[in-house]
């Protein structure tokens, strides 16, 4: 028998992203990027939104290498055998894999962040399903003692209101003016409670306001992580350096997407 290496295609290139740039998220995703510092950086984890398969749990990957425009990417998998030890991880299939964007998305960011050491690190990728406020409290504490390591890179893969009749979702507060306006006094509360490092009112937010955010459950894990570190005395502060809408939305009719980029940082 041969040992074939299971590589995951970028299979998302050329249709939700072209080969050479991202049309609505680029430039803001870029600002989060320009943080990273590819001589201390030896893993990146990448937390992304389980958009195609019901998932209660986190799930991990079966391949060894992400392919990106770029180059490959292999993953850590030391650290890979280490979280399926605990026993709290499923295992994805390759086509579910590959039919999800959420951590492709980030691949070719994360190639070009490290570029100048591109043989000196390895990737953790991990599909955030639909946790429970207390399996999001649990997967924190899995990932707090990687998240306390200065080698250790986590990206965070979200987008944030999906405003629109076709994303069922036209929350209005037209105390704001335009619609567009509330969309973003409404982003830019729950990036405001997101900066407070709280997951408690976080997820308050999420209930009061049911914003379409993709990646509230990956935001989840990242704050119970951020929490449970605070317990130790370890000092960190998040602050968003981007925001940006797809297009302004001013009728009914209109539909966007907001993005945000922000950097968590650990004293």
């Amino acid at each position: 028998m041969s040992n074939r290496v299971v590589c995951r295609e970028a299979s998302h290139a050329g249709s939700w992203y072209t080969a050479s740039g991202y049309t609505y998220c680029g430039s803001c995703a870029a600002y989060a990027y320009k943080q990273v510092d590819p001589s201390v950086t030896r893993r990146v984890f990448i937390l992304g939104p389980s958009h195609h398969v019901p998932l209660s749990r986190c799930a991990l990957s079966p391949a060894e290498i992400y392919r990106t425009p770029i180059y490959d990417l292999k993953i850590d998998q030391k650290v890979y055998a280490d979280l399926w030890k605990t026993g709290m991880f499923e295992r994805m299939s390759i086509q579910t894999d590959e039919d999800e964007h959420s951590i492709e998305m980030h691949l070719p960011y994360t190639a070009k962040a490290m570029e100048s050491h591109k043989d000196e690190f390895s990737i953790v990728p991990v599909l955030v399903g639909a946790l429970s406020e207390s399996k999001e409290q649990e997967y924190g504490k899995l990932f707090s003692k990687y998240l306390a390591d200065p080698a250790n890179l986590f990206v965070i893969s979200s987008d944030f209101c999906h405003w629109g009749q076709r994303f069922r979702y036209t929350y209005y507060d037209e105390s704001q003016g335009e619609i567009y306006r509330s969309i973003e006094h409404l982003d830019k509360m729950g990036m405001g409670i997101i900066e407070q490092l709280d997951p408690i009112s976080f997820s308050n937010y999420l209930k009061k306001y049911h914003n379409t955010i993709c990646g509230r459950h990956p935001i989840g894990v990242l704050l119970n992580a951020v929490a449970e570190l605070k317990k130790t005395g370890v000092d960190m502060n998040f602050s968003f350096l981007n925001y940006a809408q797809s297009s302004q939305c001013r009728n009914w009719q209109d539909s966007s997407v907001s993005y945000a980029a922000g950097a968590l940082t650990v004293h």
